[in-house]
């Protein structure tokens, strides 16, 4: 098993462990009783997740740096609660109407509509509560930062914007300059606050930061346009999730305008862009390079 393997198994399983404790009853029941069914749901849209890239992203990032302070786990168990919030609300019948996730049935199906709502509303809540909280970093200005990157990347300007967008563009039709926006936004949103909550955590300067940003902005894309190729040549089975949505859905994807072999090289392109931006931080930013190459190459 590769180094970067073994980080990712390891940091997933730190994150569905932290995840398991801070999910109960007991946990969630402040200040008032928490009722057992939305726990259970909260529960089935969290917990024997997928690979927990996200905070994979929070831990490499802050690794970078010499001296990293904080709880990367905490700090990634929230963006992922916020993730996983987005695709309990997007599986919902009003949004994507799906019924297959992780190769379990999503949240609506399992319980109902309302109670995947209240599900998804108490994962994003509760995110917020694990980046204040003093555990995760002990300067609470900076733990103030971490809340605003994270409003930033699922806010109207970040994820919940870009799930708009699509709703708009199943109305309106898609051009690619829309599609474009919809993935920064939709998917590149959550990845970016994740490499600059990893960044902050390190103690990056500006120009780390603003380079970092950058690299965290292509991850994203190499992360859709990987999706996209996914959808488009995989089935069910193996992604877990309903296979064929974009093509089902008249999105304009690159696959669909340029078709698939245009769409692999865009691939290519994108992926040296985000390790040429690595170029500074030396032989220390292999792990990172690792799993962007991982985001571009992944088959489910």
């Amino acid at each position: 098993m590769s180094d970067l393997n073994v980080a990712m198994a390891e940091t997933a399983q730190k994150i569905e462990q932290f995840l398991e404790h801070h999910l109960t009853a007991q946990q969630l029941s402040r200040p008032l009783p928490a009722p057992n069914r939305l726990v259970e749901a909260v529960r089935h849209g969290a917990l024997n997740g997928g690979k927990r890239l996200r905070p994979v992203l929070v831990a490499l990032t802050a690794k970078l740096f010499e001296a990293p302070q904080g709880n990367f786990i905490q700090a990634g168990a929230a963006i992922e609660c916020v993730h996983c919030y987005s695709l309990v609300h997007d599986d919902l019948p009003d949004m994507d109407n799906d019924e297959l996730r992780r190769g379990k049935p999503t949240v609506h199906i399992a319980f109902d509509p309302a109670t995947a709502i209240l599900a998804g509303d108490a994962l994003l809540t509760h995110a917020f509560e694990l980046l204040a909280d003093a555990n995760c970093h002990p300067d609470p200005a900076l733990r103030n930062q971490l809340v605003i990157e994270l409003v930033q990347g699922a806010g109207v300007g970040g994820m919940a914007g870009g799930q708009m967008r699509d709703i708009e563009g199943e109305r309106q039709g898609y051009d690619p300059k829309t599609i474009s926006l919809i993935h920064a936004m939709k998917t590149g949103a959550l990845i970016r606050a994740s490499v600059r909550i990893g960044a902050l955590m390190g103690g990056a300067n500006k120009n780390e930061l603003d380079i970092l940003t950058q690299f965290g902005e292509a991850a994203g894309r190499i992360y859709q346009l990987a999706d996209d190729i996914l959808d488009a040549t995989q089935s069910s089975e193996q992604l877990g999730k309903t296979a064929g949505k974009d093509e089902a859905q008249g999105k304009s994807t690159l696959i669909a305008s340029h078709g698939l072999d245009h769409a692999k090289s865009a691939l290519r392109s994108e992926l040296q862009s985000a390790l040429s931006l690595l170029d500074p931080f030396g032989k220390r930013a292999t792990p990172l390079a690792q799993l962007v190459t991982h985001f571009a190459e992944r088959t489910s």
